[in-house]
């Protein structure tokens, strides 16, 4: 098995061990965060109800990967407010919590999500 299929197995796994615990509700909805080769992007999900509440993505801006992913955080909090969320729960998506991963969360919370 190469190292890429390894690396995607491992994500793979933690990400099902992550979506075992986490889930979000209406006053609670839950922070998915999808790391391709380009780009970054966040939703706002209402698991009980499969909707979407909200949606980020840095795949227009321009900068470091940290910089884009501290203004998707921020965007996703912005989107977050107009909807009267203040509560998340976040989900990493089986990705480490460090470099842009950390830069969008914390964006989200200097925009005003807790979690």
């Amino acid at each position: 098995m190469s190292t890429v299929n390894k690396k995607t197995e491992k994500r793979m796994r933690r990400h099902r061990r992550i979506r075992a615990k986490v889930s979000g509700t209406a006053l609670r909805p839950r922070l998915s965060v999808f790391r391709s080769n380009r780009a970054l992007s966040a939703q706002l999900i209402d698991d009980e109800k499969a909707v979407t509440l909200a949606a980020a993505s840095s795949a227009k801006l321009k900068g470091s990967s940290a910089e884009k992913a501290k203004a998707v955080g921020k965007a996703i909090a912005e989107k977050a407010k107009a909807k009267n969320v203040t509560l998340a729960v976040f989900d990493r998506g089986g990705y480490l919590y460090a470099g842009a991963i950390k830069a969008l969360a914390d964006g989200a919370r200097e925009g005003g999500l807790i979690f």
